[in-house]
């Protein structure tokens, strides 16, 4: 554990600043897309209609709201007020704010350069890599890694919260649990593409929709306590208050850590969804992108902030490793925050719905995992499907489902944060060198609006090349067209 937490440091400590400054800088690139283009983010939403082989623009919304309001979104808050107190709830809001461009970047990219493979819109990560940075070899180890880490990894960390919440609620033993979930998964697995993201949209606003009321609940039960609970957030959050204040550093770091982390801003997990989607332009899917982070950060994560600070369910440590300020001696920084939050408001309720939450979040989190597990599948094996490899993949998943649920949750979560930094380090890197990219379709989307058109995407007007998926569209409509024409 301690190399693992060594290593975890060394990947960790950084990137949250370098996740802080790509964001920022992508806002001043995008001249602040996800503020003065949030009325189009709504339209996308409610005109975008799924076709032959893509989603929706709902449907992918959905898909990818699966992956980020995953255990991040309760377990990470409560361990960065632990960790850096109260003030980086702020740092959380902030980073949703900026690194929301982030997401959207990731998507215009993924939209770009998708291909149509074996009847579905697949594409993201690996796929702009190769495409729009030009680099195959570093596209396969990005797609080889991916694979690994979503198929066989990080569903682990997933069926472990899942475990532990409902010990905590229920009493159940961890392999009990294991053998649930893991026989759910096989469900909807076996089933493919469409019954995973059928089950995404069904359940994902409904969770997300039943998890903010009951945070508005306990909130407006200690309305009372609003006005003093946020001047203590902000005042921890820039070093003026009298407990918190020496600690800034630390509200910094772990409020932009624990954001990256429960919205998987700058990881490329969205970039899956975001390729799979049908628009007439890749700046619409981007800022439906950037609006899957406001969901997750500003309302389910603040969410979460708020109840804990508001009811003072929660500790913080010091630089020494004691406390600044112990509330609740006997709880472990992560759900247990939540719980004793809900339980000080709506007593014995607490525990029963973390579970619930956590099972939801975490559950429809592992199904997305297979989804981008498979598609860098796709990615390694092209056109050739191989049943082989298939097969190992689902085995592997619901293998990790179970093991997952039963081995030590320390281990678990190191080794997840050690992977899932090591994508970002790439991915983010990648998205830096291919600004000018994303720039040119600032510029067209912004240009058509002005206009008073509804955009639509022209790769070589815009000076873009092997956006495959773009040109054959294009190519086809055409065809359809003049074959109209003939049969007139």
């Amino acid at each position: 554990m301690d190399i693992l937490s060594t290593i975890s440091a060394w990947v960790w400590d950084p990137l949250a600043y370098f996740a802080l400054g790509l964001g920022a800088f992508f806002t001043l690139v995008t001249k602040g897309v996800q503020f003065r283009r949030l009325p189009d983010m709504f339209r996308q939403l409610t005109t975008s209609k799924s076709g032959d082989g893509g989603l929706s623009s709902f449907q992918s919304l959905a898909l990818t709201l699966s992956s980020r309001m995953g255990v991040g979104s309760i377990a990470g808050v409560a361990t960065a007020i632990a960790s850096g107190g109260p003030g980086a709830i702020f740092w959380m809001a902030v980073m949703g704010l900026v690194g929301s461009t982030t997401a959207y970047a990731e998507a215009v990219l993924s939209q770009i350069y998708k291909r149509r493979i074996r009847g579905e819109d697949r594409g993201g990560m690996p796929y702009y890599i190769k495409y729009g940075l030009k680099a195959p070899w570093l596209a396969t180890i990005v797609a080889g890694a991916a694979f690994v880490g979503y198929g066989f990894v990080f569903p682990g960390i997933q069926a472990n919260s899942i475990a532990s919440s409902t010990q905590q609620a229920f009493h159940l033993d961890p392999w009990i649990t294991g053998l649930a979930v893991t026989g759910l998964l096989a469900i909807v697995i076996i089933g493919g593409t469409k019954r995973i993201v059928h089950v995404a949209e069904s359940v994902v606003p409904f969770m997300a929709v039943g998890y903010v009321l009951t945070a508005v609940v306990v909130i407006a039960l200690n309305l009372e306590k609003v006005p003093e609970t946020v001047s203590m957030i902000l005042g921890s959050a820039i070093g003026i208050d009298q407990v918190f204040g020496g600690i800034v550093g630390y509200a910094v770091a772990w409020g932009v850590r624990r954001a990256v982390f429960a919205s998987a801003t700058g990881f490329g997990e969205g970039t899956y969804a975001a390729a799979a989607a049908r628009a007439t332009h890749p700046a619409k899917q981007g800022i439906v992108q950037a609006f899957s982070i406001y969901i997750d950060i500003l309302l389910v994560c603040m969410a979460t902030g708020l109840m804990i600070t508001i009811t003072g369910t929660y500790h913080v440590l010091d630089k020494a490793g004691g406390f600044l300020m112990n509330n609740v001696p006997d709880a472990v920084a992560g759900p247990n925050f939540v719980q004793l939050a809900i339980n000080t408001t709506l007593p014995g309720w607490g525990s029963v719905f973390v579970a619930i939450a956590i099972f939801l979040f975490a559950f429809t989190s592992q199904i997305f995992f297979f989804y981008v597990a498979t598609t860098n599948l796709v990615f390694l094996l092209g056109e050739k499907r191989n049943r082989v490899a298939e097969t190992v993949l689902k085995l592997g998943a619901l293998g990790i489902s179970y093991f997952g649920a039963v081995v030590n949750a320390q281990s678990m979560w190191a080794v997840g944060d050690i992977g899932y930094g090591i994508l970002s380090w790439l991915n983010m890197a990648c998205l830096l060198l291919m600004t000018p990219i994303v720039w040119k379709i600032v510029k067209d989307y912004d240009r058509q609006r002005s206009l008073g058109h509804d955009p639509t995407f022209d790769p070589g007007a815009v000076g873009i090349t092997r956006a495959d998926w773009w040109q054959s569209e294009a190519l086809g409509d055409k065809t359809a067209t003049e074959s109209t024409a003939s049969r007139s």
